[in-house]
């Protein structure tokens, strides 16, 4: 490389990047944060650097030195030899800048392929906090007390003599002020299955049966103001038996964004007017997916995809204004899966709330199917354990688990940084009073084996912890709750 080449390429690096390899790294002072030193493999580049046996110790020393150098400043050593790996530790430490190899590994050093990883420490949980927690559990004190603004709805039945069994009488959304009935609107034409809540009031979604010989769902929204009037309902009418919504979204303009599943094949996208006209309306084939969550992005939506059939839990999608699919993005590692709990845009960026699990050398050795914990229980019925003590189970339970909070480029998809938990599972993301985001972390806490029970074969209890970032996304606090979740898997 000519001398004026190698200047146009240091012109393109950030001075400040330059100045800050010359000095001394520094140790971050938060005891519970680290840097994490193993990053996803599909996040990035898994480097390995072999060290051979050479004869002279002032070499080996110096190369030692130059391989300690790069990992400190996350300098890439791709297509490097030895002796060029220690030609840019020394062009760099004595400020000389001459060599053609450093440009190009500083260049490619900061390329965007590549994210920063902080792990979270948490203590294990003591025994008395575990005794703590069985009390507090077994009192009925599971889930905090709602002390402020909520919704519930429930649902009354009457048997229909045609029939034989009992039927939807009547279908109710409340809003509650901690345990005082703020108001309560009822439906007759369907059964409130969840709610959205917008800017002047909230929207109830459900659906209606329609006994023959299939059992035809049909879905319903209708709009409630802030006093409990019902302003309008209607059903969606779209062309298929079986429709469920997934979530209905406040547009900018007052619009509502309603996102369904349609006879269980179809991504289907929804358009209605703050008076509740449908405007568009698209439909897109994806397959056996289930819709699982979906957040306002941009100008668009981001959506979340899975099937529990398989290991499939961790497709997002990126959706715009018209309801056309523009692009998909999935994450794993090469050796774990990953399942995402929730997202929410925050600062321009998309946070993924998730966690990882152990990937199977062997796909067919999934446990049933069931991805999330067939190590555990490939190690148990592989030794004929049916009775384990809960210590020794939640161990196994706590290690096959790490929670994920993945902060991810919306224009890529990839990420640009994650933290991780250990021994935990990803939660709720929201955003406070203050414009910080919470981020929920379930620690596993206990476990029990119950591999005769129909719907779970462990199950157990997580303490919630919260962290908090401010708006430029710094971690800033963490703190246990008095929320205590349930697991089953």
């Amino acid at each position: 490389m000519r001398g004026n080449e190698f200047l146009d390429k240091m012109g393109l690096i950030d001075p400040a990047y330059v100045e800050a390899a010359s000095a001394a790294p520094q140790t971050k002072k938060l005891g519970w944060l680290k840097k994490c030193g193993a990053i996803a493999a599909c996040f990035v580049l898994l480097l390995s650097i072999g060290f051979g046996t050479y004869a002279y110790a002032a070499e080996i020393k110096e190369y030692n030195a130059a391989v300690r150098f790069f990992n400190d400043y996350d300098l890439s050593i791709e297509g490097l030899t030895r002796g060029e790996i220690k030609k840019v530790y020394r062009d760099i430490t004595t400020k000389t800048f001459s060599y053609s190899k450093t440009a190009e590994v500083l260049i490619k050093s900061l390329s965007t392929d590549k994210i920063t990883g902080y792990e979270i420490l948490q203590e294990n949980p003591t025994p008395q906090e575990i005794e703590n927690l069985w009390k507090k559990y077994n009192s009925r004190f599971s889930s905090p007390e709602q002390n402020s603004i909520h919704y519930r709805y429930r649902n009354e039945y009457k048997k229909d003599s045609q029939l034989g069994f009992n039927v939807l009488d009547k279908s109710y959304l409340e809003k509650y002020d901690g345990g005082k009935l703020i108001w309560s609107a009822s439906f007759s034409e369907f059964q409130v299955c969840g709610y959205s809540t917008v800017s002047d009031g909230v929207i109830a979604h459900g659906r209606t049966y329609r006994w023959s010989s299939r059992q035809d769902a049909y879905s319903w929204i209708a709009k409630i103001d802030e006093s409990g009037n019902i302003i309008w309902k209607q059903m969606i009418g779209n062309e298929f038996h079986v429709e469920y919504i997934a979530k209905i979204l406040e547009n900018k303009d007052g619009s509502y964004a309603v996102i369904s599943h349609g006879d269980f094949n179809y991504f289907c996208f929804s358009r209605y007017t703050a008076d509740g006209k449908k405007t568009h309306y698209k439909k897109t084939e994806i397959g056996n997916y289930d819709i699982r969550n979906a957040v306002p992005f941009g100008d668009g939506y981001i959506v979340q995809i899975g099937n529990y059939n398989n290991s499939t839990n961790n497709e997002i999608i990126k959706v715009d204004y018209k309801g056309n699919i523009t692009e998909s993005f999935s994450y794993s590692s090469e050796d774990s899966y990953y399942y995402i709990t929730d997202m929410i845009e925050f600062n321009g960026y998309i946070y993924l709330s998730a966690y990882a699990v152990p990937k199977l050398a062997d796909e067919n050795q999934n446990a049933g199917g069931r991805y999330e914990i067939a190590s555990v229980l490939n190690y148990l019925f592989e030794n004929d354990i049916l009775n384990i003590s809960s210590e020794k189970l939640t161990q196994m339970v706590r290690e096959n688990y790490t929670a994920m909070l993945l902060i991810c480029d919306p224009s890529a998809g990839t990420p640009q940084e994650f933290y991780s938990v250990k021994d935990s599972l990803g939660g709720k993301l929201s955003i406070n009073d203050s414009g910080n985001l919470l981020w929920n972390v379930e620690s596993i806490t206990t476990a029990y084996f119950s591999p005769y029970t129909g719907s779970y074969t462990i199950g157990g209890l997580c303490h919630v912890f919260q962290y908090t970032f401010n708006n430029a996304g710094v971690l800033v606090n963490q703190e246990i709750t008095d929320e205590v979740i349930q697991y089953h898997r």
